[in-house]
């Protein structure tokens, strides 16, 4: 038999059609430029339905073996890159299914007993990912432990702390690293969430209905390391929930990175200067000699947007979809893919570049006296001498706008002025006025105060171990 010929029997559905798939056709509804890197989930899938159906009578045990001996050779083959993939067979299914043929001959042709490509796809998309989430959790981690780094190194850093992008109060620059600890821890625990669900076996779902002969789901789920087995046929091979809950985490993930980003970008400007970026993360510019541009961290930023369109493709893709398996989930692959393409590379080199962040500690205090950051100190303190809080925040803002017109601090300000304010402010003022004097003041659970801020990197560091 000729390879066109086998690549045409490999076409179950061609036997009723009286004229071949147009050319134009066929380039459109073909998936296997893409889909092909689904190889090695789908010949996993398949050596474990094999084994199923040999272990509960339906194959022989020369039809394994010849299963097993075929795809060993059709797995050599891709590794080496002399496997040829087909337009012709549609998609990854087809291409393995017509080589393993070839090679086995019937035995091939006896695999896809009790199964469709319906479920096959679905069980082969949910062990591709499977496995990007074991990929992805060591990058969220590296994350972590390269904030974590940086946070070590600069507890005693102050950081003017913004709200509404104006200077609010003075914090620890390490405290502000662990913010994003924060984030990405949650990150991960979504992650390890939404993997369980991912992690359930939908073969043997068949085209939509289950099948007539008398699978072992349970075992195949076993050989494939599934927790569970779909529950309902009919919604096991049209779901796709699995890939639009990881793109809705991945979509997340990508938002606190971009807030990092956007950080890093405003830090390095001249107009702040706190920060600098190693060069191997920077790029000049065509014209201007002097610049030096964050364009990883710009870029990460704009990736972020490419993701919430991947979100909103397969929310969009799923929207209107009657039951069962429609062609419209061809187009679930690609938005998958570059979602986790996306997010592992972002991971990858953010972690990378935020470890080598060179902190500028004087231009960041600086900013933070400017910016009248110890105001809530002055009125914290007026509370503890008896006055309510209320009229202690008036009295500072009338202290703030003295400050103001005289061009100084606070801090700056003399005891006999400041006392015109408020009789009860004594010598003792300037304790609390300084910047070091309002982070030493934080030490409440979750505070800026150094002293919590080196107890909650302990706790990071040996949950991140």
């Amino acid at each position: 038999m000729s390879s066109n010929q086998l690549d045409k029997k490999a076409q179950a559905w061609s036997a009723l059609f009286s004229e071949p798939m147009s050319e134009l056709v066929k380039r459109y509804t073909a998936s296997v430029d893409f889909d092909k890197r689904l190889w090695q989930a789908d010949i996993e899938g398949s050596l474990a339905h094999a084994a199923m159906l040999q272990a509960v009578g339906i194959i022989s045990e020369q039809d394994l073996a010849d299963i097993r001996r075929g795809m060993a050779q059709i797995r050599a083959e891709i590794e080496a890159g002399s496997f040829e993939w087909k337009l012709d067979l549609e998609d990854v299914h087809l291409n393995v299914e017509a080589r393993l043929t070839q090679l086995v001959g019937d035995a091939g042709k006896r695999l896809h007993t009790g199964r469709s490509r319906n479920d096959q796809v679905a069980t082969d998309v949910r062990l591709w990912l499977r496995g990007e989430i074991d990929q992805l959790q060591p990058l969220l981690s590296g994350m972590q432990r390269a904030l974590v780094s940086v946070a070590e190194k600069n507890v005693d850093t102050i950081l003017p702390g913004f709200t509404h992008m104006q200077v609010a109060q003075p914090v620890s620059f390490a405290h502000h690293m662990l913010a994003y600890v924060e984030m990405f821890a949650r990150d991960a625990e979504r992650l390890a969430d939404l993997r369980k669900r991912v992690n359930r076996l939908p073969l043997g779902s068949a085209a939509l209905a289950g099948t007539s002969y008398p699978l072992d789901r349970e075992m195949v789920a076993r050989l494939l390391g599934f927790d569970a087995v779909t529950q309902n046929s009919l919604d096991a091979v049209s779901d796709r929930d699995f890939a639009i809950e990881f793109t809705a985490f991945a979509s997340i993930t990508m938002m606190h990175v971009s807030r990092l980003a956007e950080e890093i970008v405003l830090w390095m400007s001249q107009n702040f200067a706190f920060i600098d970026l190693a060069d191997r993360y920077c790029t000049g510019s065509s014209i201007m000699p002097q610049k030096r541009n964050p364009d990883v961290a710009e870029l990460a930023r704009g990736k972020t947007g490419r993701v919430y369109g991947h979100l909103t493709a397969l929310l969009t893709l799923m929207k209107g979809q009657p039951l069962t398996y429609n062609k419209d989930n061809q187009e679930d692959k690609e938005p998958l893919f570059d979602a986790v393409d996306t997010l592992r590379d972002t991971l990858r080199i953010m972690a990378e570049m935020v470890e080598g962040i060179l902190v500028k500690p004087e231009a960041m205090e600086s900013a933070a006296r400017r910016g009248y950051a110890t105001a809530t100190d002055l009125a914290d303190y007026l509370v503890k001498k008896g006055l309510p809080f209320r009229d202690a925040h008036e009295v500072v803002a009338h202290a703030v706008k003295v400050g103001l017109q005289r061009g100084v601090d606070l801090s700056e300000l003399p005891l006999d002025v400041l006392q015109l304010f408020h009789a009860t402010i004594g010598e003792d003022v300037y304790e609390v006025l300084t910047l070091r004097g309002s982070l030493q003041a934080r030490q409440v659970l979750g505070g800026t105060a150094p002293v919590q801020v080196r107890a909650q990197i302990e706790r990071h560091k040996a949950r991140l171990a």
